[in-house]
């Protein structure tokens, strides 16, 4: 992420404007709703992320999961796969699991990662809501927080460049280690996604990281104090400002009617399906469309409306960056290009529009 422009002295840092998109690599469906194959679903995500490419979106990020809805476990190959038929986009993680990984590997990756893309990756490092890659990979549930600690500060310590000397409880101790390989210009823009935790906030300031606010039901007025937490942190330990961005769900289509009618039974299903994992609510009609309001986290509509909607949260959040997570597990791959490109030739441009003038 470029650093803001120059400003006036005691004026309040602004940094650049950006809009992206992020998938967790959803299992799509056929024109029969019949899900389709692991490998096509990941060969469709490859197609919307070079689309996002040509019709002007900013950022295309891809989350990790390693469950039979998101079969998504390694993003980073899938990202190089797009940087190779892409040249302007930035392409980086939605997020990586850095509890369950090892950080030496996160970062060799997405060095390369940034080697391939010329310059273009980055990364949004999280604890883990999704914890199926902890027994996968053998990790404790006990040891969650002490996990992620660790391996952020060893995180942190490889962004710097040079040879690192660390040590720690969670893998072996690095003395005087050349980690390859080096990148170019500096390092790769590296953020902290944030929950609901508010010592996730003051860990992403205390590192360095940008916050990633992940924003995926309720009022987002909420998050509103995190941001400020953001930046008070961020004087108390004596670091220069960084941006904060907003990640949410939605589906964009040509009417507000078609993009609920699309939507909502799909979401419903996920939700649904989840509810029986990890405790969520199981949304109502109703408690869907209040969601889709003006005071609900979903992004579900016409551009019109999800870009005045967009332009309305990041100004409440004081963020400059939104990614939405398009897409839901059994809507077409049809319908997910259609999303792509009313983003990219409609909302980003209204909401560029909207954020140049004071938004009613």
């Amino acid at each position: 992420m470029t650093t803001a422009p120059s400003q006036t002295a005691g004026e309040p840092v602004r940094f650049p404007l950006v809009l992206g998109l992020d998938t967790f690599g959803d299992v799509t469906h056929d024109s029969d709703d019949r899900p389709l194959s692991h490998a096509q679903t990941i060969r469709n995500v490859v197609e919307q992320g070079v689309l996002a490419d040509q019709v002007g979106v900013d950022f295309f990020g891809i989350g990790e999961h390693h469950t039979d809805d998101f079969p998504m476990p390694a993003a980073d190959v899938v990202l190089a796969a797009i940087a190779a038929r892409t040249a302007r986009i930035r392409l980086g993680s939605a997020v990586t699991v850095l509890s369950s990984d090892d950080p030496v590997r996160v970062f060799q990756r997405y060095s390369t990662l940034n080697a391939v893309s010329g310059g273009r990756a980055e990364v949004i490092l999280g604890r883990g809501s999704s914890i199926d890659s902890f027994p996968l990979f053998g990790y404790d549930l006990a040891d969650y927080e002490d996990l992620f600690e660790e391996k952020t500060n060893l995180f942190a310590e490889l962004l710097k460049g040079g040879p690192v000397t660390w040590q720690g409880k969670t893998r072996a101790a690095l003395h005087d280690q050349d980690v390859v390989p080096h990148t170019e210009s500096g390092p790769f823009p590296a953020w902290i996604g944030v929950g609901g935790s508010p010592q996730s906030v003051i860990r992403a300031a205390h590192y360095g990281f940008s916050l990633m606010l992940a924003i995926i039901g309720g009022n987002p007025a909420r998050f509103a104090p995190f941001s400020q937490l953001f930046t008070q942190a961020l004087e108390q330990f004596g670091r220069d400002p960084l941006p904060v961005g907003v990640h949410s769900p939605g589906h964009v289509a040509v009417t507000d009617e078609q993009a609920r009618d699309e939507f909502w039974p799909r979401y419903l299903q996920v939700i649904r399906h989840y509810s029986k994992i990890r405790g969520f609510a199981v949304p109502t009609r109703e408690s869907f469309l209040h969601e889709v309001g003006p005071q609900g986290a979903l992004y579900v509509g016409s551009p019109e409306t999800v870009a005045r909607k967009i332009a309305a949260n990041l100004e409440l959040l004081g963020a400059n960056r939104f990614d939405l997570k398009y897409g839901m597990g059994g809507l077409a791959h049809e319908a997910l290009m259609t999303n792509i490109e009313l983003y990219g030739t409609q909302v980003i441009p209204r909401v560029r529009e909207l954020l140049a003038r004071p938004v009613r």
